[in-house]
């Protein structure tokens, strides 16, 4: 999919688009989300297929917009097929090797015998979410400087104690995210937590590539490994 959108990105420029609209409907959305909630993804997982956003970091000025997430697959379908429109099928989607795949063919049929509308109410979810976390990444933003510094890479305690949990950790995640070569995982997002209102000294175990996070004072500090 990041190569599509690379090429998409191409495109776009050569052609001198400034937006690129995909077909992505609320069927594909709930299968998003399942997917994602498999994977153990929070909620920025979960809200993933938005109605737009950049359409990726190397081409950030193009915006991607998704048009149909309010409509399922059936749906769709049944438009094209009222108004004799012709529909090409990926001959892919019928590849079980995907999990993508095995949820749109085998799990979200079961979903549906406790809940025929089950791929509109996961879209909704999703759409609920999408909401809630761009709030609290609004929050974060304007909280970042209080809490957090980059340069040494540090965490002010006393600050993160007087917020949500919901918001220490989404800070907490931001700075691990900038600090280690892969997304941090919700261990290594609590071990940080934890430190917020634990004794002075308290520290964790090293982090992938060997750095600890001690707290000291008022600071939880990132101390990379000497040598």
């Amino acid at each position: 999919i990041r190569d599509s959108y690379g090429e998409l990105g191409q495109a776009a420029v050569a052609h001198g688009c400034t937006h690129v609209v995909t077909g992505h409907t609320a069927s594909d959305r709930a299968e998003t989300l399942l997917y994602n909630l498999m994977r153990g993804s929070g909620a920025d997982g979960l809200q993933a297929l938005t109605w737009q956003r950049p359409l990726s970091a190397d081409y950030p000025e193009i915006t991607l917009v998704r048009p149909l997430l309010g409509v399922t697959r059936q749906e769709t379908a049944q438009f094209c097929q009222a108004r004799h429109i012709p529909v090409w099928v990926d001959s892919t989607n019928e590849d079980r090797t995907y999990a993508r795949n095995r949820i749109r063919q085998d799990l979200l049929p079961q979903l549906q015998t406790f809940n025929p509308q089950v791929e509109t109410t996961l879209a909704q979810t999703a759409e609920m979410l999408s909401a809630e976390v761009t709030y609290l990444e609004a929050e974060c933003d304007r909280l970042e400087s209080t809490c957090l510094q980059w340069h040494p890479p540090q965490l002010h305690r006393l600050a993160l104690q007087s917020l949500p949990l919901a918001l220490q950790r989404r800070l907490v995640r931001r700075f691990l995210t900038a600090l280690l070569p892969r997304q941090s995982t919700f261990d290594q997002v609590e071990k940080v937590v934890a430190l917020i209102t634990a004794p002075n000294r308290s520290q964790t175990d090293p982090f992938p590539g060997g750095a600890i996070a001690p707290g000291q004072g008022n600071l939880i500090r990132w101390l990379e490994p000497l040598g």
